[in-house]
């Protein structure tokens, strides 16, 4: 994952909803954003001490929920305070050392929850060199354990699982339709390639939508496309070069999509509240796709990456010599959950 300011790389018509985390009291609203609906619900965020997770961790206190945060060694705390700040640390219901591996250790980190937020197994730091074939196995077997764990221990068997949009976009090197939250990406091919990010997602989330059906757990899934975060460079966000691993590839097919780090925390939780009324299944997230040559340099730029993802050929066109790139991928599922959400907030301050 990445950080930028990234209004100049989103085409208006792709914007995701705005989604106001102030607190409103509601009239007449099925998606009740009063405190009354949430108060006490304890809710539990595996590895608070990413960065996806702590946003969303900072969204659900924002929301009045009690929150949890699993971290899987004693030192990691302190990215958790660095990340929250001190006044949401305290808020905190508690931080939970966990053994991601371990269905007991687990099922003591989700007993009495509301709902379980799967945001990451392990968090690697180390680019495309450390997450190799065996982090998939890994990735599989937590999510396994986290959906055995949540049927077992968990007040409410309810998971909302973050996954990724590499989990739906690899399929052959030429994609031919549309792609949308019913597409899975190859694992044939993601292993043919060394695609192990979108090997390890694909497989994860399918582990998952298994267990929970067998289980009875009532899952979503969160597919965020490349996070991004409101400046360059940011040091808690370390998986930008796994995820763009093919990125060339990604470019040219038009499906080089990015989120806004904030909203993606934002529709976890929505889709989350959305589930007591119906939502359901996969949810494709991002705001917007590269579409052409200089927003892609800009985004090498912002990695400091020249070249990843288009090579030699940086030779800047004129707007009116370069043709954009069509958009192959949509997300249109999550838009219309985020409308209805909104077009039922007529509220009274």
């Amino acid at each position: 994952m990445l950080a930028c300011y990234i209004s100049f790389l989103i085409p208006t018509s792709l914007r995701l909803p705005n989604i106001q985390g102030k607190e409103q009291k509601c009239v007449g609203n099925i998606f009740s954003c009063s405190f009354n609906a949430r108060e006490k619900k304890l809710i539990c965020v595996t590895s608070g001490n990413s960065y996806l997770g702590s946003f969303i961790v900072k969204e659900l206190l924002a929301h009045g929920y009690l929150v949890r945060v699993t971290i899987q060694h004693p030192a990691e705390f302190e990215d958790v305070k660095d990340l929250l700040g001190v006044e949401d640390l305290n808020l905190l219901e508690s931080v939970v050392v966990t053994k991601m591996e371990k269905l007991q250790s687990l099922c003591d980190a989700f007993r009495g929850c509301h709902a379980v937020f799967h945001t990451s197994s392990f968090i690697d730091p180390h680019g495309i060199s450390g997450y190799s074939e065996q982090k998939v196995f890994l990735e599989t077997e937590v999510a396994r354990t986290v959906m055995e764990a949540c049927a077992k221990a968990a007040y409410i068997k309810r998971c909302v699982f973050t996954s990724s949009l590499l989990a739906s976009i690899w399929r052959n090197e030429n994609i031919d339709g549309i792609i949308d939250d019913s597409c899975w990406s190859s694992e044939e091919f993601c292993r043919e390639k060394k695609l192990w990010l979108a090997l390890g997602k694909t497989k994860a989330e399918k582990v998952a939508w298994m267990k929970a059906k067998e289980l009875k757990v009532n899952l979503v899934t969160v597919c965020p496309g490349l996070l991004m975060a409101p400046t360059f460079p940011n040091p808690h966000i370390q998986t930008s070069i796994p995820y763009l691993k093919g990125g060339q590839m990604m470019l040219q097919q038009g499906c080089l999509a990015i989120a806004e780090v904030e909203k993606v925390a934002k529709a976890h939780v929505s889709v989350y509240e959305g589930m007591k009324y119906g939502a359901s299944g996969r949810y494709l997230c991002f705001d917007g796709v590269v579409r052409r040559q200089q927003e892609a340099i800009e985004l090498e730029k912002g990695l400091k990456m020249t070249g990843f993802l288009l090579g030699e050929r940086h030779v800047v066109l004129s707007e009116e010599d370069e043709e954009e790139i069509p958009i192959k991928i949509r997300n249109s599922k999550l838009a219309a959950l985020l409308n209805k959400i909104n077009q039922r907030l007529p509220c009274k301050t």
